[in-house]
């Protein structure tokens, strides 16, 4: 409906998934603009959204457990394993090669099972995608670990044995938000379980513990960190967002993880202003429970494992549908339709809800990242290299459904308009020709894309309108409070201290007698005048 809460729509998604411990997930959508938001529980689901129905939402982990391994119930877990899979397949989780290998061989384990010579021929880790770009030298290990140290693990153990593994990466929990510091330099801002992280190149040069973050603001595209470290050391750090949207954003994440991990108890939680005197800035205010009180609440769950409907156990199944580069042409691509995703694809919908750009084909080869989990504790100011090369997660930082439906657009528009269609493009549509009642709402989505690139310069206009009146409002509000006090000073009897005071200056008493007065009664004979005009009439 369209007067439903975001948490209706989120409670009924975590019934169907059967899922308890939902807290630290969240709804994820893309506007117009290209820019992530979080769907916000307590508003209207339909008044965030600002593009034509139908929607395009996903769901994400929002907040990453400190100990993924210490989840109460296996679905939970898987629905996180899922979560970090794709955080890895997208360059944002990075690691030395010998854990890259390990983490790929689990997945390979949890989807596909024992190594059996007579289902998986020679070169079979080459059809599933674990990450950006790799080597065959990477398959090959990833094949030998697979084939000799997992045998017997099941799908859950698998599962279980790859949060452990991926909690101890430096990136576990990272989110990266582009931004660009006071010099310039390209920089990616991070909000993780463990505190504020800033990657730039290929170091960490700022990891701040949430204990030590005072206080988050932002200015239009300005973000300010303030950061109060031992001995009383206190600095700011500023950065730069690409756009006043973007910073606002990266705003909203920070005060919610910080009171999400930061704080003991959720009542503890206040709502957090960017106000400025004249202009009415942004307020926001965390809306759900705390990592503690989560904890506390799992521990209490007593029923009966629910069944978790794992996706197939098929190599397409292994990555999202996105390819790039050479290497990619032999991993099969499930085609999903563009409209009427229904829910009830459960967990497989989820899997394969790709919500983030194509990846860029710039290799990462084997630049992963060392093992250095035990310096998190003591390392807030020390610059930790991260990898050989800059970390890059992609261009998906600031995913866009619109571009995963703009394919599947394109060749319906080639097949209406009577164009052909290469051999892989058939191939990729075989599966699922589309009927003439969804070509018709594709052809409808289509044409309210187009009507959405005229929307940011009128929103633009928009903004630049109401900021112009509430300037007008303010001033006015300040003359009548201004006229308010004036007429209090010079017609009421109050024996105030302080318009005593002013009553008995000499500049009062010259601008009442000579200005005030004479006007008083001016305006008395224009009421007069006009009050007698009305009678005779």
């Amino acid at each position: 409906q369209r007067d439903a809460k975001g948490q209706y729509l989120f409670d009924l998604l975590c019934h169907h998934l059967n899922l308890l411990e939902k807290d630290y997930f969240g709804i994820r959508f893309v506007d117009p603009d290209k820019q992530r938001h979080w769907l916000e529980f307590t508003k209207s689901v339909v008044k965030q959204l600002r593009s034509q129905p139908p929607f395009t939402m996903c769901f994400r982990v929002k907040f990453y457990p400190a100990d993924p391994a210490a989840l109460k119930e296996e679905i939970t877990r898987y629905l996180v394993f899922l979560q970090i899979k794709r955080d890895l397949y997208h360059g944002r989780l990075l690691c030395k090669t010998s854990d890259a290998a390990l983490l790929a061989a689990y997945i390979l384990q949890a989807e596909i099972g024992d190594y059996d010579p007579g289902k998986h021929p020679e070169g079979y880790s080459s059809k599933f995608q674990f990450f950006p770009k790799h080597s065959e030298k990477l398959e090959r290990k990833i094949a030998e670990i697979h084939k000799t140290e997992l045998s017997g693990q099941t799908p859950a153990t698998s599962e279980l044995n790859f949060l452990r593994k991926a909690q101890t990466l430096e990136t576990y929990g990272v989110d990266p938000h582009p931004c660009k510091d006071v010099s310039g330099n390209a920089a990616f801002l991070a909000f993780t379980p463990f505190g504020f992280v800033v990657l730039q190149g290929n170091k960490r040069v700022h990891f701040i513990k949430w204990n030590e973050v005072t206080k988050l603001k932002f200015e239009g595209k300005t973000f300010y960190l303030y950061v109060s470290q031992k001995e009383e050391k206190k600095i700011i750090l500023t950065y730069f967002a690409p756009t006043p949207e973007a910073c606002k954003h990266l705003w909203k994440c920070g005060i919610e993880n910080q009171a999400f991990y930061k704080l003991e108890k959720s009542s503890q939680v206040r709502t957090v202003s960017s106000s400025n005197l004249f202009f009415k800035g942004s307020r926001f205010r965390y809306s759900g429970r705390v990592a503690k009180e989560v904890m506390e609440s799992s521990a209490k769950i007593k029923r009966e494992p629910p069944e978790i409907h794992r996706a197939g156990m098929v190599p397409s199944r292994s990555c999202p549908s996105i390819t790039h580069g050479p290497r990619l042409s032999s991993v099969p691509r499930t085609r999903r339709r563009a409209v009427h995703i229904s829910i009830m694809e459960g967990l497989e919908s989820l899997r394969d809800s790709a919500h983030s750009t194509p990846v860029r084909s710039s290799s990462h080869g084997d630049t992963f990242l060392p093992h250095v989990r035990s310096s998190r504790a003591d390392s807030n100011e020390r610059v930790a290299v991260i990898a050989d090369e800059a970390y890059s997660p992609a261009d998906s930082v600031l995913p866009t459904p619109v571009a995963e439906h703009s394919l599947e657009l394109m060749l319906l528009s080639r097949q209406i308009n009577g164009a052909t269609c290469s051999i892989e493009e058939e191939k990729e549509s075989e599966a699922s020709t589309p009927t003439a009642a969804e070509v018709e709402a594709l052809g409808g989505e289509l044409r309210a894309l187009c009507q959405g690139h005229s929307r940011p310069e009128e929103e633009q206009v928009n903004k630049f309108v109401l900021s112009v009146l509430r300037l007008l409002l303010v001033t006015m509000g300040l003359l009548f409070v201004l006229l308010l006090l004036l007429i209090i000073l010079t017609e009421s009897d109050l024996d105030i201290a302080f318009f005593r005071d002013i009553r008995q200056t000499p500049e009062f008493e010259q601008f009442h007698y000579q200005y005030f007065c004479p006007l008083r009664r001016w305006f008395a004979c224009k009421i007069r005048s006009v009050v007698s005009l009305l009678i005779d009439t």
